[in-house]
Formats: C-alpha cells, structure tokens, sequence
C-alpha cells in the first residue's frame, strides 16, 4: 500500500489500538492533522497548551494502562511538550509523543520553528526518533509503541520532518519488532525466588515495600494475594496507593517523607525489605545509610539498572512484577504466617502512638477534612488526580484509596499544573466514573486554560481548589527551616476562581463550611460540566509527618498533640 507519512501515521496509530490522542496542530505537523481530519478511527482532543496535551496523555495512560498519544508541531510547541515528557520519563508512564519538524533541507538552518527536538527529548524519554524516511516510518512508529509499553515503560518520542510526512512509501504494518538490543528480562530466576521465599520464611520482621511498578505492571491483585498469604505486613510508596486496599489490615500505610509514623517506624526495625517494583527514591528512604539499616533486602525490578542502584540487593531478582509474584505464590505455603503476630503487634503501637490525624477547627475548614469527605462521599465511584504542593500529599494520605490505577499524580518531578489536564485525560479512559481533581490556588492556575478544553470536549471534571491563598508547600518550608521568612509565596492576590470557570463555560462554588462543600459537590456530581470547587481552608496547616530532607525515617516531625 503506497501512501504519505502522514496518513502511514493515522494507520498505525489505528493498527495499535488508539481510541483517543491529544495534541495541539501546527505548521510542521500540518500534514499529518489533514488526515486526522478525514478519518473516523479515533477521537482528537484539542488541548489549549502543549504541556497539557502531554499530561493529558499521561493521565489517559495511568488510568487505563495503555499507551497515551499525544501530537505536537515543532519548535516552541516541542519545548512546551518537555515537561510532560519529563513527567512521564520519571514516573515510568508509557507515552508515544509525535512531534513535527522543520523539512529536511532545513535542519541546521536555525529555519523558522526549528529546535533540535531529538536532542532535547534525549534525557527525558526512553528513546528516541528522527524519521528521515517515510518508509522508516512504519517501523519506527510499531517500535516506538513496543518501547513504551514493554519493560519498564516509558515515553518515546517520534520527530517527523514536515516533508517526510508528505512523502509517498510502501506501508506494511506486518512486520514483527526485532531490536537487537533491547529485549526485557520478564521472568524472574527461579533459584533466587526460592531464595527470597525462604529468606521471608526466616525473617521476624519482613515487611513489603510497594512500588508503583506494581501497578505499571497491573500485578496490584497478585500483590494482595500474596500480603494476605504471607501475613507480611505492608507498606505503599507515593505511587502505589491503591495497591492495597485502604482498609487493607496487612497495609501500614505510605512511607516516606510525609509517610505515617508507624510505617517509617516500621521500615526503620525492619530485618528483611521484600521491595516489588520500587525504586528506592530520596522522598522514600530519606538518609541511605540508615535506612533500614538492619534489613536484608529482596528488590524485584523489572529494570536492572534500579537494583542495587542506591540499596544493595542481597537477593537482586529481575522480572517482571507480576511473572514474579505468581512465582512467589506457589511457593509461599513455606512461610508460617502465625510468627509475625508479635511483629504486627508492634506495629499496631507504632499507630496507636502516633496515628496519622489533623486537629479540626471551628473556623476554617481543614483541607484533611475535605479530602476524607470527598472519599466518604465519593469513594471507590471516583478517580483521584492532584497537581502538586501540599494538597498532593494530603490526598496521599487521606484519601480512602480502594484500587490500582484510582490515584493519578504526579511523583518523580512534582509538577505544579499536572493534575487538571491528567484529569480530562482520566476522563476520557474512564467516562462513566467521576474525575475528580484535588489541587491548590497555585497549581490551578499553571494549566487553567485547559476548562476551554473540558468544556469543548464535554470532560465534566470536578477541581477541589484547596485555597489556603498561599504557594503552601514552599511556605511549609520556609516556616520550618527558613524561620518564617515567607520570601514570594504569599498568594492573597488572586483571581476570582467562581468567575473564571464560568467565563470559560462552566460552574463555579465558593465554599468556606462543611453544609456548603457538602452541597456544592453534590451538584457538581450531578451537573454534566467542569467545575471549580474553591474551598477556603486554613492558611497555616502544615503536612504532617515530615521527614526534613536528608534526614532518617525514623526521625520526624509529628504532629503536635492537642491539649485537652
């Protein structure tokens, strides 16, 4: 079949699956949106900014599982797409990004909108393409979706120059992926799981520390089979909650900086860390050389690169999640699960004597109140994303997480003006279930052009702005080790957030009591369009526990206790 780089491009993307791409056109990519424009295989959403397109893809992946697809022309809008790739390279998202280039012959010109995409997106993707060649293409493109999806995932990016997308070449799909060079270890060595199963069996103090590998890996039900079989206790990073159940009686909770008290207790008297698809990230084991200093350490990974990379692995098995679980299951009869009560028991008072809590106010509405109502309100029915700042971390921690693939954030980079644009991307995997976005007054306002985007494409997601009328995350540390010196976070000057969600088409609530936010959620559940929920909350709470940084676990900041 001969045809252009262009329509080569809408047959793979159809050939692969896709239902839905985001993207924003421009004179690059040109070509390639002329054919969007004649087919009927897969719907377009029209982001308002590049960024957003890219973290709408990476919300649709997240919440989905499969590959997000976004588009993007070259030069300002390929800089535009950067964090996102960024975003998505270092919390393992799998991503195709398309992006237009200058025609060849100007490549090197310094031409109008050119920008060496290729080598910018080098050290933020998991690989990448300059097409010279349309009949490259076909190749290139079921590569690219193999990369993304296979291994440990991630974003790969595709740089398409405006002629070879106008280009005539042979178009053959068929073609099995052979890459010489990458081909992902998927099963685990089975001498050194039976190692791992026996080590566990020895142990009296083992615990699980999930990672959100689990759920790239969709092994959260593997996981959970194998906690209660075992009777090990668990704890979850940032990017794992749901993989246990909220009310799970083997989850401790998160761990890390702004883990709970029992869990970096836990991890901290520890003498075997089973770690499955964990990265041993700086926000989770704060000082190295005390962290679980006692333990032995089994780390299942299906990247080998991350084992032993900052942890020594004494049993290093490299797999996939799930593959190794499975294996670990008919096994796990080996492991006497009545040994570890006493260990459980010395959890439980870990929690009893500082259970993870807020004070409540009369005055002000506490932003932990909100996020616990929304989950009693809400629960298992809603899909939670957040931006980034101190809303993020409560959410984390409060939020009655039921499911893998419910919490969407953003981990590795922390990027501010994630969360809105994730959520439409949410929405559109998941339209019979409510988008809900838990964001701050700052964050909001980093992608808040995206409600054009909500209301065009009928995404009715729900943003819970948590308005403490400061940049509170910075503010947190700036009260704590900047002796209150505020320097630029003072946020009082602000738009009317009521106002402008309706001036974009949709609804608006301000709120300030707990009858009102009550009210105000019910009708945005009910009404089939975006909304913003501004809700004043106390502008001093801080996030509690806290692990300053480069500190141990085992030494936090708790909350104060309230005088009676």
């Amino acid at each position: 079949m001969q045809i252009s780089g262009a329509q080569m491009v809408i047959e793979a993307l159809t050939l692969e699956g896709v239902d839905t791409v985001f993207g924003y056109p421009g004179g690059a990519i040109m070509n390639v949106y002329d054919e969007i424009y004649k087919q009927d295989k897969f719907q377009h959403i029209l982001n308002r900014h590049e960024q957003a397109a890219v973290h709408a893809a990476e919300g649709y992946a997240k919440a989905s599982g499969k590959v997000g697809v976004a588009m993007i022309t070259s030069g300002p809008g390929f800089t535009n797409a950067v964090t996102g790739l960024a975003d998505a390279y270092m919390d393992s998202i799998p991503l195709v990004v398309i992006s237009g280039q200058v025609p060849m012959s100007l490549i090197g010109t310094d031409a109008f909108q050119e920008i060496d995409a290729v080598g910018i997106s080098r050290s933020c993707t998991k690989h990448n393409y300059l097409v010279t060649d349309a009949k490259d293409l076909p190749r290139i493109l079921k590569e690219a979706f193999y990369i993304a999806s296979s291994g440990r995932p991630g974003p790969v990016h595709v740089d398409i120059p405006k002629d070879v997308t106008a280009q005539i070449a042979e178009f053959d799909y068929s073609q099995p992926v052979k890459l010489e060079t990458y081909k992902p270890h998927t099963k685990g060595n089975p001498r050194q799981i039976k190692k791992a199963i026996e080590a566990m069996a020895d142990s009296k103090r083992p615990l699980f520390y999930l990672g959100g590998g689990i759920i790239n890996a969709n092994a959260a039900y593997e996981v959970r089979e194998l906690v209660h079989k075992t009777g090990i206790p668990a704890v979850e990073t940032f990017m794992a909650r749901g993989v246990l159940a909220h009310d799970d009686e083997h989850l401790i909770g998160m761990l890390g900086m702004h883990g709970s008290y029992a869990a970096n207790m836990a991890m901290s008297e520890t003498d075997l860390v089973i770690a499955l698809g964990a990265r041993f990230d700086d926000r989770v084991t704060g000082k190295l050389s005390e962290f679980a200093k006692n333990a032995a350490v089994i780390h299942v990974d299906i990247d080998p690169a991350s084992i032993s990379k900052l942890v020594n692995a004494d049993f290093p098995i490299v797999g996939d999640v799930k593959n190794v679980v499975n294996e670990m299951l008919e096994i796990s009869s080996k492991i006497d699960v009545s040994k570890f009560e006493s260990w459980r028991e010395t959890i439980n008072n870990f929690d009893d004597l500082h259970p993870l809590t807020y004070h409540e106010d009369s005055e002000k509405l506490k932003p932990q109140w909100v996020i616990e109502r929304v989950g009693e309100l809400l629960g298992d029915d809603a899909n939670i994303s957040t931006d980034v700042g101190q809303h993020q971390m409560w959410t984390a921690q409060f939020y009655p997480f039921s499911r893998p693939r419910q919490f969407i954030s953003s981990g590795g980079l922390g990027t501010m003006g994630f969360g809105f644009p994730a959520a439409l991307g949410v929405k559109a995997a998941a339209p019979q279930q409510t988008s809900v976005n838990f964001t701050g007054d700052g964050s909001i306002l980093m992608n808040c052009q995206e409600l054009m985007t909500a209301v065009e494409k009928k995404l009715p997601v729900i943003n819970i702005i948590l308005n403490n009328n400061y940049l509170g995350m910075v503010r947190q540390w700036q009260t704590l080790f900047y002796d209150k010196r505020h320097s630029e976070t003072d946020l009082s000057v602000q738009p009317d957030f009521v106002k402008l969600s309706e001036a974009f088409g949709g609804i608006g609530y301000r709120v300030s009591t707990k009858e009102e936010f009550d009210a105000a959620l019910k009708d945005a559940v009910e009404k089939d369009v975006v909304a913003f929920i501004e809700v004043i909350v106390h502008r001093l709470e801080n996030v509690m526990p806290m692990v300053p940084s480069g500190g141990s676990l085992f030494n936090m900041m708790l909350l104060e206790k309230k005088e009676k």
